[in-house]
This record gives C-alpha cells, sequence and structure tokens, in this order.
C-alpha cells in the first residue's frame, strides 16, 4: 500500500463530472446542510449536528484526522459548480497488514437519486486501486440502506454477509451490517 499517496499531499481526484477535494471553512454552509439532516445519517452510524459552531469544528477535526493519517474526507463536487459542495466521501481504517481500506459517503438530500455517490465512489476506487496499490476496499452498510448498496454494486462490490449485532453506532445502539467489498482481482476485470 502507497499510503503516501493519501498522506503526502491532499490528493485531488476527479471525473468529467466531479471533483474530489479537501473541504474547507468556505463550504461550512454546505457542511451544515448535510450534517443537519436527520434523513442523511438516518442509515449511518453519525449523529446530526444541529449546531452550525459544532459542524465548524468537525472541519477543523477532518484536518486534524487527515494530518494523523488515520481518515479522509473529500468533499465531492460538480465541476460546473466547483464551490458547491455536494456530499462527503472518505477513505479510512487504512489496514497495511492486510492491504485494505474502507470507505463511506453521504450527500446532501437534494442531490440524493443523480448518481453522485455512484460517480464519487468509482472515483474514488479508481484512485485506491491505481495510485494507492490496495488489494481490497470495504464498505460497512445497515441493511435497510437499499440506495448506499446499489451504489457499491453499480462499482462492482459484492456482499459478503451480514454481521449480526456486530457493533456499537452512535444513536442507533448496537446494529447489524452488511459487509460489502472489492478486491483488486474483481476491479481489474
Amino acid at each position: 500500500m502507497e499510503v503516501e499517496a493519501v498522506f503526502k499531499q491532499f490528493p485531488i481526484l476527479h471525473s468529467d463530472a466531479f471533483v474530489l477535494k479537501k473541504i474547507e471553512f468556505d463550504h461550512l454552509d454546505e457542511v451544515f446542510e448535510i450534517y443537519s439532516n436527520d434523513k442523511v445519517f438516518e442509515y449511518c452510524g453519525i449523529i446530526p449536528k444541529h449546531n452550525i459552531d459544532t459542524v465548524k469544528n468537525m472541519i477543523g477535526h477532518f484536518e486534524r484526522d487527515y494530518n494523523k493519517r488515520a481518515r479522509v474526507k473529500w468533499g465531492i463536487f460538480a465541476k460546473h459548480e466547483n464551490d458547491r459542495l455536494l456530499g462527503i466521501i472518505e477513505a479510512f481504517d487504512f489496514n497495511q497488514k492486510v492491504n485494505m481500506v474502507t470507505i463511506g459517503y453521504f450527500l446532501a438530500e437534494s442531490h440524493w437519486g443523480r448518481g453522485i455517490a455512484t460517480e464519487a465512489v468509482k472515483i474514488l476506487v479508481d484512485f485506491l486501486y491505481k495510485d494507492v496499490n490496495v488489494n481490497r476496499i470495504q464498505a460497512e452498510v445497515m441493511p435497510l440502506n437499499d440506495p448506499s448498496k446499489k451504489v457499491l454494486l453499480k462499482n462492482g462490490f459484492i456482499k459478503e454477509g451480514m454481521l449480526r449485532q456486530a457493533t456499537v453506532w452512535s444513536g442507533k445502539g448496537i446494529v447489524d451490517l452488511e459487509i460489502y467489498s472489492i478486491l483488486k482481482e474483481d476491479y481489474v476485470k
């Protein structure tokens, strides 16, 4: 795993339609729009934040986590609206022994159902395989989160199974999680 491709300098990723780049304090209103919406986090282990100062502090935590080499959060931006944040995608749990990383993503509700998450996951998967040279990418999904499952399946992920009552998610208690993954050998095909 080439972690320096991730952590030497914040990577800016793009496709023809979207740019994944660093979230700045200038994006506070859009980050607040996402984090204050209960529907966005209905199937996530994140408690919505209804205080804009809390969300402002979180943006600083994004930087802190990146500098600790623990987690990368990219803002998802449309290329034709380069400063309008549509959603967030992240990579975390960089397991160098197994050569594996976990991803997660969420969009502002106003951008649901338009293929944005599917495209953002594709951009991130391409980067993680081509530049970071990981072998396995995985995502954990709550069983009722059908839209997220579709995003993963469209990107070649395979449902591996259900972890029953396997973890505690903030605001949700003990939850079941479905595990989806894609291996480099699947990606290359």
